[in-house]
């Protein structure tokens, strides 16, 4: 039987979760802006989701934009809040460890004629609220930091920042995709104008996502052609994506705490277990705060991408980095960015748990690890055997 050990880079669908999609499917099959029966019972699961949405980030329902996922609701934030009036002149602060859905958005602003800063890291991964104050020019109009890292689970300063944010009364948006559902996720405490969450990554399907908007936020659509979700993003919704989310959503609401601490006693144990048996293992996050369910350990003299495929044959789902970049031959941005060499990079694992996890198969994993690096540190020809 196959464990799996990647929800950073999705998750399965929950019982609950598939029970909401199987109904919708069957019995709201209505366009949710047709004003029969059918359409209205299909508005109806709409409109429960975005209350449920709402309510697991402390959001009023009217500021929740229902999108395709979290790369849509990302570039949305970024491009949207941007565009207005034109780009051209005006300068955006964020991260090199943001994932590519920020970093290709910001990208399209360079060539539409903005400035786009890009902010170092700590060796933890953690950017400075400082560096963001530092990096503040007359022109900026937007700061875009993630609130927690998917490849290494660190936690960004996001209180501290939106403030300075606040002060400079520049927009502030955060891709809270792989947060939500692990963090507190209260975007009035948080103190953030926008904020991107993404079904899949809640035990939901694949396909919907949801951006929260401030109230006065103004933004720029990507897609046009119709009146949906406030004007800001035309098309038929995907009522049976977008139940599930609100379903997942409700049901993180009831039982984060719980799962949280119970997945952090697993993980802890997880990597407790390797350090003591596998020789030339490091933590890449430090000393960072992080999401309570993931792992970013980087094993000396050994190809990350060997040491999946390894697992992945003896049962065991995990990632070498981000899942949008597998595959690619480059090494993670985010590892060096945090000032890790390519060769260190290429070493690195990420174990992210989830709700499926159990004691039993994190022993069975920890033994397969040990044995997967002692096999392939025995084929290395720079790995120095004791």
């Amino acid at each position: 039987m196959a464990y799996y050990f990647d929800h950073n880079a999705t998750t399965p669908l929950s019982d609950a979760v598939l029970a909401c999609v199987s109904r919708v499917l069957r019995e709201c099959y209505g366009n949710p802006s047709s004003i029969h029966a059918a359409g209205q019972a299909a508005r109806q699961e709409v409109e429960r989701a975005r209350s449920h949405v709402a309510a697991l980030l402390h959001a009023d329902p009217r500021e929740i934009v229902f999108t395709s996922g979290g790369t849509e609701s990302d570039n949305l934030a970024v491009l949207g809040a941007v565009r207005p009036g034109g780009a051209a002149g005006k300068h955006v602060i964020t991260t090199a460890i943001e994932h590519p859905a920020v970093l290709g958005a910001c990208a399209q602003l360079v060539r539409e004629g903005a400035e786009v800063t890009f902010l170092k890291v700590s060796g933890d991964g953690v950017v400075d609220p400082e560096d963001v104050r530092g990096a503040l020019r007359p022109s900026t109009v937007l700061i875009s930091v993630m609130h927690a890292n998917n490849e290494t689970g660190a936690i960004q300063p996001i209180e501290g920042i939106s403030v300075i944010a606040r002060d400079a009364s520049v927009l502030f948006h955060s891709d809270g995709v792989q947060a939500a559902g692990r963090l507190d996720t209260d975007v009035q405490s948080l103190g953030v104008d926008l904020y991107s969450l993404s079904a899949h990554k809640l035990n939901a399907p694949k396909g919907a996502g949801a951006l929260f908007v401030r109230k006065g936020v103004k933004l720029q659509a990507l897609q046009f052609g119709g009146r949906h979700e406030q004007e800001r993003r035309a098309g038929t919704e995907n009522v049976p994506g977008i139940a599930a989310l609100g379903c997942a959503a409700e049901q993180l609401q009831k039982h984060r705490t719980s799962e949280c601490a119970r997945q952090e006693v697993l993980r802890n144990s997880l990597e407790e277990r390797i350090f003591r048996l596998v020789p030339g293992v490091k933590l890449n996050s430090g000393s960072a705060r992080r999401l309570t369910n993931t792992s970013s350990l980087r094993f000396d003299g050994i190809e990350g991408e060997a040491l999946v495929i390894a697992l992945d044959l003896a049962g065991f789902a995990v990632s070498s980095g981000a899942a949008c970049s597998s595959g690619a031959v480059e090494p993670s941005h985010v590892l060096l960015a945090m000032g890790l060499t390519p060769a260190e990079a290429r070493s690195s694992i990420r174990f992210s748990l989830g709700q499926g996890n159990d004691e039993a198969q994190v022993d069975a994993l920890v033994d397969a690890v040990a044995a997967s690096a002692a096999r392939l540190r025995k084929l290395s020809p720079v790995y120095e055997h004791a």
